[in-house]
């Protein structure tokens, strides 16, 4: 069923996974074994109604209200509680009750396709990103817990993380950030003190989202450990202890934050908090694996999946954005037609939905790289390149994105009681949320400088230039991408001989250039895949328009170029029509 936006009045009351079908043909493409595919379609189908509907129309409301910190009783006692509006906790069981964090339970203890969680993401973004900070924290965390803890705090831990029961359900929160370190966590200087087979954590945590969770993923640095991040470890802190009383946590004030409303973040004072030690395999409580040097790289496992969350997130709003941009301007009329019937409001939406198509393309291929990839390690290496990319790109794009779709809405997108001034606010967030667009351009250095991790990514994209070599409509956005590899080569093979400095100063160029790249790349794989399929070309398309803005450099600024594919193809474009090869060729 294709999308039809003039016959709905707005988004909020729609199945969003109905109404997607770009997300379908990703599941389609990534998931070719039909065993995998049926399960994705019984979750992923389920959560489009829910999302589009009582979790999106909550969400409305949450915002509105959101959480208060109440820091005494009426006995002048500490209270150190968090009080929500209802909806955000009826969105919050809601998701627990359809397996948001025991997918894999529903799974029957398979492992569960990255694809399809990564679906999940995307659909409950485009109602609420706070959402996913929390939830996706507390997956996060028993991941670690999992992977880093002794068998007693693993078997009672991980059971309570992942349960189907709202009411017995613990959520997991991340406490890294310091006011004097904020991105440079080796300044960290809250301590670990040994207490037996326990630890006891002292100091004071700036950015603690979810602050009312029930256990906490804690950086903390041990008595007699080095400075820097290497003297750094991991400790997983209950918010209670067992009699119930507080685990020598003190929330100080919850942030007056811009957008995300939902999900609590503040400062927390931490006195003693009884913790333990999230160390390797048979160490977990002894000195000697607090010291090991690894505590920073077992949360970053934990950042770099946050990471990849973040970028789903921007594609949430980036997908929401459009969708309200479409519906509104196949509704409103000026001047006696539609005004999704003129040329420069066809070209708005068109272009929404390219980036969006080719971000999500990049991000989606992140959670499927072993596909295609040669081997385990080469996947592993373009996913440590890919999601430092896509959560850039996604994030940044986002921001743009929900701006163009306000301003779609005219006067009506900037009043509160519309649905693009949320996503507009919210939307800011990612781009600063685990690390900053510099601080990722030096993430992306790091993987090439230390592990060669671009390397992998380049190989792969030459596999997608053999690809689309055998469609002719492909021979355009194929010939920009295989330009802009030369490119990326000649500027890697530049920047190694440089100083450090100019490294530094060309670090956001090479990132983006690296992120056009992958995006034109990956977009050329969907193209050849749809044609190999059915023969549709609309994805070539999109791969052509993508190219086009990114890729390609047009003489006049594009203006004596005679492309028409906004004016000729709009509406297999934004409604995901069919288009015959022979059309584009």
């Amino acid at each position: 069923m294709l999308p039809d936006y003039a016959s709905y009045d707005e988004a909020i009351g729609l199945d969003w996974y109905e109404v997607d079908p770009n997300l379908r043909f990703t599941l389609d493409r990534l998931l070719p074994e039909p065993e995998e595919r049926g399960f994705a379609e019984e979750v992923v189908a389920d959560y489009g109604p829910l999302v589009g509907g009582p979790i999106a129309r909550r969400a409305e409301i949450t915002d509105k209200n959101g959480p208060v910190l109440e820091r005494w009783d009426h006995w002048g006692r500490e209270a150190d509680r968090v009080v929500h509006n209802q909806s955000w906790l009826d969105n919050k069981a809601d998701l627990v009750r359809h397996n948001y964090t025991s997918l894999q339970v529903r799974a029957g203890n398979r492992p569960v396709p990255g694809v399809v969680t990564a679906a999940l993401n995307y659909l409950v973004c485009q109602a609420e990103t706070a959402l996913i900070c929390a939830m996706g924290m507390t997956n996060g965390a028993a991941d670690i817990v999992q992977r880093y803890t002794p068998d007693a705090v693993r078997n009672d831990v991980v059971g309570r993380l992942t349960s189907a029961d709202p009411d017995a359900a613990w959520e997991g929160g991340m406490f890294l950030t310091e006011r004097q370190g904020g991105s440079d966590v080796g300044a960290n200087t809250t301590t670990a003190v040994q207490d037996g087979d326990e630890w006891r954590l002292y100091g004071e945590k700036f950015f603690c989202s979810n602050i009312d969770a029930d256990v906490f993923i804690v950086l903390a640095r041990p008595e007699g450990a080095p400075p820097g991040g290497r003297g750094l470890a991991t400790f997983v802190v209950p918010r209670q202890l067992p009699d119930g009383s507080t685990n020598g946590f003190h929330m100080r004030r919850l942030k007056p934050k811009m957008g995300t409303v939902g999900v609590p973040t503040g400062e927390v004072v931490i006195e003693g908090a009884r913790a333990w030690l999230a160390g390797s395999s048979g160490q977990s409580a002894t000195g000697d694996a607090a010291r090991d040097g690894r505590g920073l790289n077992r949360m970053m496992e934990m950042v770099n999946g946050s990471r990849f969350g973040v970028a789903i997130m921007g594609l949430g709003i980036h997908r929401r954005s459009f969708l309200e941009a479409a519906i509104y301007a196949a509704r409103r009329e000026q001047w006696g037609q539609r005004i999704d019937r003129y040329p420069l409001v066809r070209e708005t939406l068109v272009d929404l939905l390219v980036e969006l198509e080719a971000g999500m393309a990049v991000t989606f291929e992140c959670a499927a790289a072993a596909r295609g990839a040669t081997d385990e390690e080469e996947a592993r290496l373009i996913r440590r390149i890919l999601i430092p990319l896509a959560k850039m790109r996604a994030t940044r794009v986002a921001v743009g994105a929900a701006s163009t779709a306000l301003e779609v809405l005219g006067g009506n997108g900037y009043m509160n009681d519309w649905p693009m001034a949320r996503q507009f606010r919210d939307a800011q967030c990612h781009p600063i949320w685990e690390g900053t667009e510099n601080i990722i351009c030096l993430d992306v250095r790091r993987a090439m400088r230390s592990e060669g991790a671009h390397e992998a990514l380049l190989s792969r994209i030459e596999r997608s230039l053999d690809t689309a070599g055998r469609h002719e409509p492909l021979a355009r956005p194929a010939d920009a991408v295989a330009a802009t590899l030369k490119e990326a080569r000649e500027a890697i093979a530049y920047l190694a001989t440089a100083d450090d400095d100019l490294q530094l100063l060309q670090a956001r160029r090479l990132a983006n250039l690296l992120a056009d790249l992958s995006e034109g790349a990956v977009l050329l794989d969907e193209a050849a895949w749809a044609l190999d399929r059915d023969g549709d070309a609309r994805k070539a398309l999109v791969a052509r328009r993508f190219a086009r803005s990114h890729l390609e450099t047009l003489p006049v600024r594009g203006i004596v170029d005679d492309d028409r594919t906004v004016l000729d193809f709009f509406d297999p474009l934004i409604r995901y029509g069919k288009v015959d090869a022979a059309a584009v060729a």
